[in-house]
């Protein structure tokens, strides 16, 4: 993943690749190491093959990123408990049109956008270049292989089961997978140790040979931000409810904090704090999440856990400190009566409490299915209700308030908005 420095924050693009990828594995729900076990297997067949450290690292990320493209609980069940599911060339080609942009992840657009074609599918695709084919149905092998072995996980008899799951692959060689690809897996595979590194131990100790085995590469402000958009637009695909709704938080965030005199790197750092801000709601269920209805305190409880998956996502890259506390914040107010962390106002980074009034008024403004988006004054008349009862800061509603018609075209980036 090649990278800058000019512009830089001293962060390694790696790391903040292998943090995210976390929010990917969170539309599990309840499995979240998904693409982190396909790319470990994937890595074990490309040793096994004695393919350099270069091509064995490239297929790591590839599984680990694979199901970039995925962003709903819905998806992901149908991707985990059908062999062959008739849908599933829809999460590829979403995948590929995310990355295919991104300089430093480009080269996995295209073995991203194959990773559900069957081997035999790929005679009639010439264009298709044989290194790229020969990736893409190397990742469709071991997701599959994790498919079948995903119920016996939590149950610890994962051993168990191995003979059916190598003897299922088998089956499709020539059809599904290159027979060469099964012969090479079947290798892979044949040791304990191959199953037993799924394991969430082994996962971990998996992921931090990987990081540390890559070289590090300083990222620039402009590939944090564009990597940023590309989560959140993962992120605001997850429902009709919230399509834009990052880039509008980060957009409107930045405008607040420009105007009220924050400095310009922090509000470089802000605009991604935005973006990524509601990274854990991937792992809301679909079903809450688009709720018609008031949520019960069961699901309310539920949606409240989203800013603290956030935070554990962001926590462990070094140089996003602040970003990730600004971005796990935003539901914190002034009184303390907020969450995850039940901070008071005096706890909380100016930056911190300008994202939570860009996140009500953006919310307030955008449309959603089930109406149309308030106009300026209807949502400055709600953001007065919550200053009059303490629950965000006045100075910050009154800068969006001295010139609406901005705060709302910054809110509302595809929309031209006369408040």
């Amino acid at each position: 993943m090649p990278g800058t420095s000019n512009g830089s924050l001293d962060v390694d693009l790696r790391q903040v690749v292998y943090a995210l990828s976390d929010a990917l594995d969170l539309v599990g729900i309840d499995d979240v190491a998904h693409g982190k076990r396909v790319g470990a297997m994937a890595a074990s067949c490309a040793r096994e093959a004695g393919l350099s450290d270069a091509e064995t690292t490239f297929l790591f990320d590839l599984g680990m990123l694979h199901d970039i493209g995925v962003s709903t609980t819905t998806v992901h069940r149908h991707l985990v408990s059908e062999f062959d599911w008739e849908s599933s060339q829809g999460h590829c080609d979403i995948g590929y049109a995310l990355l295919r942009d991104f300089a430093p992840l480009a080269a996995l657009a295209e073995p991203v956008l194959y990773h559900h074609t069957r081997w035999e599918r790929f005679a009639g695709l010439p264009d298709v270049a044989p290194e790229t084919a020969e990736r893409a149905n190397l990742i469709y092998l071991v997701d599959r292989v994790d498919a079948l072995a995903a119920p016996y996980y939590s149950g610890g008899g994962l051993l168990m089961h191995v003979a059916t799951i190598r003897d299922t692959i088998a089956a499709h060689a020539g059809c599904y997978f290159s027979p060469r690809l099964v012969e090479l897996f079947l290798a892979a595979s044949a040791s304990e140790a191959f199953w037993l590194q799924l394991e969430p131990r082994g996962i971990q100790a998996v992921l931090q040979e990987m990081l540390e085995q890559g070289k590090a590469c300083r990222a620039s402000h402009a590939e944090l931000k564009q990597l940023a958009e590309i989560f959140s637009r993962i992120v605001d695909a997850k429902s009709p409810f919230t399509a834009e709704h990052s880039l509008g938080v980060a957009r409107l965030a930045r405008w607040i904090a420009e105007r009220m005199g924050v400095s310009p790197a922090n509000c470089e750092k802000l605009e991604i704090a935005g973006l990524l801000h509601d990274l854990g709601k991937l792992r809301i269920p679909d079903e809450i999440l688009d709720k018609p209805a008031g949520l019960d305190a069961g699901e309310r409880l539920m949606m409240n856990a989203h800013s603290f998956e956030t935070f554990q996502i962001l926590r462990h890259i070094r140089g996003f400190e602040e970003i990730t506390r600004w971005a796990a914040y935003h539901h914190e107010e002034p009184d303390g009566s907020g969450y995850p962390f039940r901070l008071h106002g005096v706890s909380l980074p100016l930056e911190a409490r300008i994202l939570r009034v860009a996140d009500i008024f953006q919310a307030m403004a955008q449309d959603r299915p089930y109406r149309k988006g308030l106009s300026g004054e209807a949502v400055l008349a709600f953001l007065d209700r919550l200053v009059a009862d303490g629950r965000v800061e006045a100075e910050i509603v009154r800068v969006a308030a001295a010139d609406i018609a901005g705060a709302m075209a910054a809110a509302r980036p595809s929309t031209a908005v006369n408040a």
